[in-house]
């Protein structure tokens, strides 16, 4: 089938992008609400989150099942459904009253978020012509880099603004928009469908294993990890089915998910480098506002706006890249994004309390120059080479272990600030001891201006909680400078050609 060109190509681009955009906006733009939610609902905080993790949870398991399920009812059919039916998912959601009710409508939400993101990247990939396939690429990282940093800008303004269910109900124009405008498109170019058979054991393994590792992820921190029996005994099950799980699809003749995927080359080493990437990338996604708000007194819109030039240069720089991956090679591209991120990051591990929003807003806005050569870059590396039929498969099972890795990101990076932060707490509370002489000299002057013992001993110890987290934050972007440093050599395990050129390319 000939690819699509012209007006028929942009109004693709336009609908399959705003289907993608207000899928991966979701999975950021509630979080800045959950207070809200929570009081709204007469629920604690820790309850609200479930409002997260039902979402994440059934997204995740679904993700892995996009080939399956295209090959099943066919790219086409399957995108437009989901699309369609996500966003009536939005809508009940927003209309919920109780906690139990949004969170069964935000599992229906995420069980149709699920296919989106593969298959967008699949259909445009599929449509696009060879010597734009680049291009196509671009686009779609551009909006997948983006719609994660605005997030928690539009949800806090809209929080702040209007209500919380304003944060489902501006999914509904967008998504029947992509909705219709896809299937008008695509109608009749609809994939082969085939009768597969069902997996089942493969199924309730991927049901079993999924699930019980997104909650331990999500939960773990709260129930205090494995000093909690809830937590030892979702890792038992997560470490048994996910072992039964491997076995099962790597020797059954029609797997659910194909882990087979993993012996082409390029597929390994892209699927592995922009997992461990979005890893190291999301952790400082998420503590980096935490830190501007919980220790740095800034309001969520605050936050959010300092740390969103990130999404700048992406949109400017994406199709720049994408022209040039038929130039260069991409992994030197590649290499170039980490070289960038993991600079910014040590940029970022100086930081002091005195840093203000304006620093912050220009180093994330440099940072952005790398988010497009690494995301379209390891994007394009482990799509390369691969058939039309096989898109789906490869690109939902690699996004499913990219948001994965996003929540290893988060768990790991909260556990870790929280932990490095008690280590410089006591660090400084012993070195305030070693000088106490000074230190009773501060009571004194504190004293002489009208403070009480206990005023100053109060103000010293937020103070000392305050560096001791800044401390703590500097540390996660140390860390995440040197993975990115080592994920530059891992990219050079890629074998080009990463194109297949056309005629007039190797004329030229």
């Amino acid at each position: 089938m000939s690819p699509i060109k012209g007006f028929q190509l942009v109004l693709l681009t336009i609908s399959v992008s705003f289907g993608i955009f207000m899928n991966v906006l979701d999975t950021s733009i509630a979080n800045v609400a959950i207070p809200t939610i929570a009081g709204n609902m007469a629920v604690s905080a820790d309850q609200g989150t479930w409002v997260i993790t039902s979402f994440m949870v059934s997204m995740a398991i679904i993700l892995p099942l996009t080939g399956w399920l295209s090959r099943r009812f066919g790219e086409v059919r399957l995108f437009t459904l989901s699309t369609l039916f996500f966003t009536l998912a939005s809508l009940l959601c927003g209309l919920s009253q109780n906690l139990p009710t949004l969170v069964f409508f935000r599992v229906i939400q995420g069980i149709f978020a699920g296919p989106m993101i593969p298959l967008s990247q699949s259909l445009l990939l599929a449509n696009y012509p060879p010597d734009k396939k680049g291009l196509a690429t671009a686009l779609w990282a551009t909006v997948a880099v983006a719609a994660p940093v605005l997030g928690p800008i539009l949800g806090g303004y809209i929080t702040d603004n209007f209500s919380w269910p304003w944060i489902f109900y501006i999914n509904l124009p967008v998504g029947l928009f992509s909705s219709y405008f896809t299937w008008k498109t695509l109608k009749d170019r609809e994939t082969k469908i085939l009768k597969v058979p069902m997996d089942l054991v493969g199924l309730i393994l991927l049901i079993i294993s999924v699930g019980c590792l997104q909650i331990l992820l999500d939960q773990g921190k709260d129930l205090d990890w494995f000093n909690s029996t809830i937590i030892s005994t979702l890792a038992i099950l997560v470490g048994i089915s996910l072992s039964f799980f491997i076995i099962w699809e790597l020797t059954e003749k029609a797997p659910i998910v194909d882990l087979r995927l993993f012996t082409i080359r390029n597929f390994a080493v892209g699927t592995i480098a922009i997992s461990l990437g979005y890893m190291a990338f999301f952790g400082s996604v998420v503590v980096l506002p935490l830190w501007l708000q919980t220790r740095m007194n800034y309001t969520p819109t605050w936050a959010g706006l300092a740390t969103a030039p990130l999404g700048v240069l992406p949109v400017l720089f994406s199709p720049l890249i994408g022209h040039l991956m038929n130039k260069i090679d991409l992994r030197i591209i590649i290499s170039f994004g980490f070289i960038m991120f993991s600079a910014c990051s040590f940029w970022l591990s100086h930081f002091t309390t005195d840093i203000g929003a304006g620093n912050v807003a220009w180093i994330r806005f440099i940072q952005g120059i790398g988010a497009p050569c690494f995301f379209i870059g390891c994007t394009s590396v482990l799509l390369a080479g691969l058939p039309n039929e096989r898109l789906a498969s490869a690109a939902g099972l690699s996004n499913f272990l990219r948001i994965l890795a996003g929540s290893f990101g988060t768990s790991i990076s909260i556990t870790l600030w929280d932990h490095r932060e008690a280590v410089h707490q006591s660090t400084l509370v012993e070195n305030l001891n070693l000088h106490s002489q000074n230190l009773d000299n501060v009571f004194m002057q504190a004293n002489a201006l009208g403070f009480s013992n206990e005023e100053t001993n109060a103000e010293l110890m937020t103070t000392v909680i305050n560096q001791a987290y800044m401390l703590a934050t500097d540390d996660i972007f140390y860390l995440s400078g040197y993975v990115f440093l080592a994920l530059m050599v891992l990219v050079w395990f890629a074998k080009p050609p990463f194109f297949t050129k056309t005629k007039t390319q190797m004329a030229e």
